[in-house]
């Protein structure tokens, strides 16, 4: 994880977001209804370009997650973020009292 990507993870976590998974198309528009349809705030982020993976190549002990996999296509990805709506739409609803 470079320090770039560590440090925006870091900001939406104090904002009250929680980093779910990353996803490509269909599966990203599917997830995303669905957290939404769950009554949560979703927002995306771009996957982020790594040079190198160090879980791969480096240490047992590193904590970055492999994204060898996504290399050259980190453009069709998105790393999805969830957090629960402050209000709901639908609050006159009895079945979200």
């Amino acid at each position: 994880m470079t320090h770039e990507e560590g440090s925006n993870i870091e900001r939406l976590e104090g904002e009250g977001w929680t980093k779910q998974f990353v996803a490509s198309e269909p599966r990203l528009s599917e997830a995303v209804e669905m957290y939404k349809d769950l009554g949560f705030e979703v927002h995306l982020e771009p996957l982020p370009k790594q040079s190198e993976c160090e879980t791969c190549v480096g240490p047992e002990e590193a904590q970055a997650e492999c994204r060898i996999c996504f290399d050259g296509f980190e453009d069709q990805y998105k790393i999805i973020f969830t957090r629960p709506l402050k209000e709901r739409p639908d609050s006159d609803n009895e079945l979200f009292y």
